[in-house]
């Protein structure tokens, strides 16, 4: 027998409180249960007394895929209820407001738009590691913990690629919220980690100028020119914009996915290493485009029927992994890190898409760095900077994606980890000087790495002769 949401009904132990928020689609309900201390709320779907498939469709589809989701990202679901009595979602509640709140007062001043861009495409990336596409990120659908990490909700359009898309098979129309929706979404797809690219890049959009990219749509038909007119520059709205954070923005806007930022950790790098963002004509760009170019691109795109998709959202991020790759400088270890160029060929061959980060670590020691210049007397950070531009000569990759960063640590392995795991690294390159007594007894900075990383690592170590390294390599 089905019952309706109402102050004091109890079901499946939980007790509902007060109404806390009353949306479209949903009523939020503040709920408690005895074996919960901590704070819940209980989302339960505004279904009409007659047919009402999107909002129970969507409905089904966040029962499904919440209950799969875990970490800091993602509220943490504590019950669900079945369709029989009552559908609801009982998670966690996260508190405060969304970011539909703050964005009330966009624009932003350039520190605080680069600190929640960063924010909100850490959280993306998770989002994605675990299978899943938003498709309908939005600034209302972000909220934030006491502690800073921005939380997802609301999965009613999301699609995960290792569950059926209920959304797809029951409905032909593109679904989603128009000021932030991609131009493939537009035509369809639904299996495109980069249409939540787009939507992000909408985002950052706004809250550096106070302004949608492409206006406030009410129609699919509104929604339509985005595939060929672009939107306002930003530094025409705002001239003290830097030009690195243009292009960051002009790039995720791309109307072809394969010219976005392939993932959100792409992103996420680039917001958080400005210096080493490679500009190009988007950057420099203070007008929309000419007449003739929108009508160019109006009539290539006319009779479009969708872009390439890949084939999940893994091979996705598999395509595009971000490889750091930490190069010891010393003389002695010149063929050591030969062993490492050539690894990254290696990679490279079968991940064309990957980004590259070299990093090099000075140790210093508690009070200071034992010597601020090299042998030359040049600062010893720059040299080590040019001997990592110098290493990196011949690795056949675009200035945008190949980084340099010279870290300082008294722990040069907990310099590694913290690198890796702030960047999104996907994978970690590395050498190891040897085998000696003395490093297996206190241990070593790669045996550190590997125990403590929280992605996969490759270790080369070096032997007495080249032909050994390069048997060693193999088996790496």
């Amino acid at each position: 027998m089905r019952v309706r949401a109402h102050t004091g009904l109890e079901i499946d132990g939980f007790t509902i409180g007060e109404k806390l928020h009353e949306g479209g689609f949903a009523t939020i309900w503040e709920v408690t249960h005895p074996l919960y201390r901590t704070p819940l709320v209980m989302k339960v779907p505004k279904i009409l007394d007659g047919y009402d498939g999107p909002t129970i469709v969507g409905f089904e589809v966040e029962q499904m895929i919440l209950p799969r989701l875990v970490g800091p990202h993602v509220p943490r679901v504590i019950g669900v209820g079945d369709f029989a009595v009552l559908p609801y979602v009982v998670t966690e509640r996260i508190p405060g407001d969304s970011l539909l709140v703050h964005f009330r007062q966009a624009p932003f001043a350039v520190s605080e738009t680069i600190e929640l861009a960063a924010r909100m495409a850490d959280a993306l990336h998770d989002l994605h590691r675990q299978h899943v596409i938003h498709l309908d990120l939005k600034p209302e659908n972000y909220l934030q913990r006491p502690t800073g990490e921005m939380v997802l909700i609301d999965y009613g359009l999301s699609r995960h690629d290792q569950l059926p898309d209920l959304l797809a098979e029951e409905f032909t129309i593109p679904m989603g919220t128009y000021p932030y929706i991609a131009p493939e979404q537009f035509l369809g797809s639904r299996d495109d980690p980069r249409s939540d690219i787009f939507a992000l890049g909408a985002m950052i959009y706004q809250a550096a100028t106070g302004k949608l990219p492409f206006g406030k749509p009410e129609t699919l038909r509104g929604v339509r020119p985005r595939l060929w007119r672009d939107p306002i520059p930003p530094r025409a709205l705002v001239p003290d914009l830097p030009e690195w954070l243009q292009e960051i923005i002009l790039r995720a806007l791309e109307v072809d996915p394969a010219k976005r930022y392939q993932t959100a950790a792409q992103i996420f790098f680039d917001l958080t290493h400005p210096a080493q963002v490679k500009l190009s004509d988007r950057a420099m760009k203070l007008k929309r485009d000419s007449r003739m170019t929108v009508w160019k691109r109006w009539w290539r795109m006319r009779k479009i029927k969708g872009f390439p998709a890949p084939v999940s959202v893994q091979s996705q991020i598999s395509k595009a992994p971000i490889l750091m790759v930490a190069v010891d400088l010393s003389p002695e270890m010149e063929t050591l890190a030969d062993l490492l160029r050539q690894n990254v060929h290696r990679m490279l061959a079968t991940q064309p898409d990957m980004r590259v980060a070299c990093v090099n670590v000075i140790k210093t020691s508690r009070i200071a760095i034992d010597s601020a210049v090299d042998e030359e007397g040049r600062n010893l950070h720059v040299s080590r900077l040019v001997g990592l531009r110098h290493w990196a000569e011949g690795i056949d990759l675009g200035d945008e994606r190949l980084t340099y960063s010279v870290l300082e640590n008294t722990d040069p392995a907990a310099a590694i980890i913290e690198y890796a795991t702030h960047n999104n690294v996907d994978h970690i390159l590395m050498g190891a000087r040897g085998h000696s007594s003395t490093r297996r007894y206190l241990g070593s900075v790669s045996s550190q790495v590997v125990a403590e990383a929280h992605c996969s690592v490759t270790v080369i170590r070096r032997r007495d002769t080249a032909a050994e390294a390069e048997e060693q390599l193999a088996v790496a």
